[in-house]
Formats: structure tokens, C-alpha cells, sequence
């Protein structure tokens, strides 16, 4: 089997992802269940203890982005589990709510969830760190301070620090991928006039990209 590189961490993340939500729609479909996805269940589980929910609320309730709700709840509408409906209460929102094909297939769904547990409970037994911590601690440490804000000051490190971003060749420039490509991803925003001619517009750091 090939692996990928682990330098590349967003593929490895996903394709764990993969590896992991691609066995437990197998068995669902195995079960009976093909329409049934891995990401319906927090959901399902939301929805069965809160009741009919806004999107919005949903999406709080289950810790993802409102889109990321929304288009679960359109795929399980067209899996007849949910239904959209106006709130009596607010004309603007629509309320999502388990049907009842949901409601019949609860048994076989939550037989599904207690074996899931079960099989992840043994799967962190052979790793160094239960897998669902370290994804805690990972989101935890990114919301104090996002990954956007990390690389751009590896980048300064690798311009060598703050007091590369003038220098004495010239008046200060403009890091042509922090105008032109890069927007958000370069934190280097004057460069000394020699910098910006040696490396073609692009300041010390942006001018060695990608690292």
C-alpha cells in the first residue's frame, strides 16, 4: 500500500479520513443502509435529543460551518431522514427535523453506532495517543492561533526576522506575491529596494516559496 508523504499533512488527514469513513459506509450499505453516510450521525444525534433545529443552530449543536451543515442536511433530505420546514415562530428560518423512515431505522443505526465505538475504542489502543484527543488538542491549538498566522512568520524567519523587511539598498517596495498571489499567505509586506530587484518583485522569504 502506498502511504502518503508525512511531510504532507493534509493529505495524510485526509486520506485517514477516508480510510476510516469509507469502512463505516461499507457497512452500512452491508447492513441495508446504502443511503446512510458517517457524517449524518452527529445530526441524527442532535436532532433526536434537541428536536427540529435551524441550520444554524444545527451546525453550533454538531461544532461545523454552516455550509457544512447545510449540505448535510440537503443530503439527508434527499435520503428522506430529514424534512425542511418554515418555524412557526420565525417566517425567515426553516426547521430541520428527523422523519419518519429516520425514526424506523434508529435501531439499525444505533447498533451501527455502538459498534463504531467499539472499533475505534480498539483502534486507539494501538496508538500512542487516542485519536480523537490529539485531533482535540489540534483544533484547540490552531483556534488560539491559526495555521495562516504560523506560516507567515516562518516566513519572516526566513527572511530573517523583522529586520529584513527594510533595508539599507533603497526605499522599501512591495512583495509582488503578497500584492499579486498571496494575499494572506505572505507576511512581509515592505522589502528593501535591493531585495525587490535581486528576486524579481518578490521579498527574501516569498522568493525561496515553497520551502
Amino acid at each position: 500500500m502506498n502511504h502518503p508523504d508525512p511531510v504532507a499533512v493534509g493529505t495524510l488527514l485526509r486520506h485517514v479520513l477516508e480510510l476510516l469513513d469509507g469502512d463505516v459506509a461499507k457497512v452500512y450499505e452491508e447492513q441495508g443502509l446504502p443511503e446512510y453516510r458517517p457524517r449524518f450521525s452527529p445530526a441524527v444525534r442532535t436532532l433526536l435529543a434537541e428536536g427540529p433545529l435551524s441550520v444554524r443552530d444545527l451546525a453550533t449543536a454538531t461544532g461545523v460551518t454552516h455550509s457544512a451543515a447545510s449540505q448535510t442536511a440537503a443530503q439527508m433530505a434527499r435520503a428522506g431522514l430529514v424534512t425542511h420546514t418554515p418555524d412557526p415562530l420565525d417566517a425567515r428560518r426553516r426547521l430541520i427535523a428527523l422523519t419518519p423512515k429516520a425514526h424506523a431505522l434508529l435501531p439499525r443505526i444505533e447498533a451501527e453506532w455502538e459498534a463504531t465505538v467499539a472499533a475505534m475504542e480498539e483502534l486507539d489502543a494501538e496508538l500512542s495517543t487516542p485519536l480523537a484527543e490529539l485531533l482535540t488538542e489540534v483544533t484547540e491549538a490552531v483556534t488560539r492561533r491559526p495555521f495562516r498566522e504560523r506560516i507567515a512568520a516562518a516566513h519572516r524567519r526566513r527572511a530573517g526576522g523583522p529586520g529584513r523587511d527594510r533595508g539599507a539598498g533603497g526605499g522599501p517596495g512591495v512583495c509582488a506575491r503578497t500584492v499579486a498571489q498571496f494575499p494572506s499567505a505572505c507576511g512581509v509586506r515592505t522589502v528593501a529596494a535591493w531585495q525587490t530587484k535581486t528576486w524579481g518583485g518578490l521579498c527574501a522569504a516569498c522568493a525561496v516559496w515553497p520551502p
